[in-house]
């Protein structure tokens, strides 16, 4: 097969003198990835309510959020592409259009199969303003401001992580669950004048977009949970379960065959040859595989079980979503003391003990003052996680290839995200699990005991992370741009 050349690195442009006040161009530039972030959890507690308005199965109430996480993490890396090519800030406006019709016929829905379609073609939408609108802030910002503009950013999308459960409580019980997407409506209103008023267009290197790269990998995941999902509903052994997965098995290979070679394919292989990258992302597959799973069963476990509203119930998870806002900042500074490992082996420790302590408390019946401690410590964990698995990322590799690293990151993990719903979800329908408040016993256990095996391999993934970085600035180590949770601006500036 012949190997194509690398595109021409884009070099780093001041970016062009614009007479909006900076704090213009990181409202522009965050407002719409907030709501991308927020619609990732925003529905978690809201379940229970669609459930009964819509009569949906158990294994549609999973689909509900993995429709949206799947196609949002299948098309972030074409959709940088694309902006490469047509115009970074076209290409956002575009999935800002798209994201917020998908949010209005959300709403409208009035059956499951519906407001599935929905979530998938908004999460197509979010896939297109979450790696773009970085690298439209970075350009927008003189390089001066820019490390703290882009630290409000990585600060808002955390904000949008946290308060999806809180929003969607708050809006489902004083509302209805119909208003947390028409609350979309007024934002992208607000967003897609500010987008064109402060930020200006920008073009990356012009590379041939992977189609069918991508189709193979996000055909692989989505077939896969597919069969997970509905293999407790229509048995492992039959065809509709067993096809999916058997072809799921074979489109990854099928990828990796075609990547061989290609510096143009979604995901580059050579990536892999950094041992920083390679741990990040075993990292980040098999953390958000285990927590976002917990999060999903655990937000409807405090409203059924327990008997809070759906306000109360993510109001109550505070505790463990809002952490990370607090804590990655402080690990991103420790970092460069410490070392990765360090701090990802604590905080991913911490995450499977308070997981295991999830599973005692839920299957003994405990009241909620008894889940506050875990709760702290699953933030705690996380934040100490956050911010250097995303150094992890960038180290050892060249700028030239931060921009796609940290895309392929995000990727990763998002597909993390929909695992682990699926997984610990068909683990708490085959103990015989169910949505009443009898439910849950001898289920919820085996099913948070599962999200802890998934960080428990986390946190032996992280043994082989770097430790201690070297001078700032050497090659194949950790400087000073690749300190920042965030991708630094360097690699993602605009080129033409």
């Amino acid at each position: 097969m012949t190997t194509l050349a690398p595109a021409p690195e884009p070099r780093l442009q001041p970016p062009a003198a614009r007479r909006v006040p900076v704090w213009l161009a990181v409202v522009a530039a965050s407002l719409p990835m907030f709501m991308a972030t927020l619609d990732n959890l925003v529905l978690t507690t809201a379940l229970p309510v669609v459930q009964a308005d819509l009569g949906a199965s158990v294994g549609q109430l999973s689909w509900f959020l993995n429709a949206y996480t799947l196609t949002f993490a299948t098309f972030m890396l074409p959709a940088a592409a694309a902006g490469d090519r047509l115009g970074r800030r076209r290409v956002m406006l575009v999935g800002l259009v798209v994201f917020t019709l998908a949010s209005i016929a959300a709403a409208l829905s009035t059956t499951s199969e519906a407001l599935i379609a929905a979530r998938a073609v908004q999460g197509l939408g979010a896939a297109a303003i979450m790696p773009l609108s970085l690298v439209l802030l970075a350009a927008a910002v003189p390089a001066a401001q820019r490390a703290v503009a882009i630290g409000v950013w990585g600060g808002v999308s955390g904000l949008g992580v946290a308060l999806g459960p809180v929003v969607g409580g708050a809006v489902v019980e004083g509302i209805s669950w119909q208003a947390i997407f028409w609350l979309n409506v007024p934002v992208a209103l607000v967003a897609l004048p500010l987008l064109l008023v402060a930020v200006g267009e920008s073009h990356g290197p012009r590379q041939r977009i992977d189609l069918l790269g991508a189709a193979l990998l996000g055909g692989a995941v989505a077939l896969g949970i597919w069969g997970i999902v509905h293999g407790n509903d229509d048995g492992w052994g039959s065809a509709q379960v067993l096809v999916p997965l058997v072809v799921a098995a074979l489109l990854l290979p099928a990828y990796l065959v075609w990547a061989r070679g290609r510096s143009d394919a979604a995901l580059p292989l050579r990536l892999f040859s950094s041992r920083g990258f390679s741990v990040a992302n075993a990292v980040g597959l098999f953390f958000t595989l285990g927590m976002f799973g917990a999060v999903f069963l655990l937000s409807q476990y405090l409203q059924i079980v327990q008997g809070y509203s759906p306000l109360e119930a993510g109001l109550r998870t505070l505790p463990w979503t809002a952490a990370p806002m607090v804590v990655a900042p402080i690990a991103g500074a420790l970092v460069g003391r410490v070392g990765v490992r360090a701090l990802l082996l604590v905080g991913l420790v911490a995450q499977t003990v308070s997981l295991v302590w999830f599973a005692v408390l839920t299957e003994t019946g405990a009241d909620y003052g008894s889940f506050v401690l875990p709760l702290a410590l699953a933030g705690i964990g996380m934040g100490l996680t956050f911010a250097p698995s995303s150094t992890a990322v960038l180290m050892d590799l060249p700028e030239g290839d931060f921009a796609v690293a940290s895309s392929a990151n995000s990727t990763i993990r998002e597909f993390g995200v929909a695992l682990g719903v699926a997984v610990l979800t068909a683990v708490f329908l085959g103990n015989g699990g169910q949505l009443t408040p009898l439910g849950y016993d001898g289920a919820v256990g085996p099913a948070l005991l599962t999200g802890a095996a998934a960080v428990a391999v986390a946190a032996l993934a992280a043994l082989f992370a770097p430790g201690r970085s070297g001078r700032p600035g050497r090659p194949g180590r950790l400087g000073p741009a690749a300190a920042s949770p965030v991708p630094p601006a360097t690699a993602a500036a605009p080129g033409h």
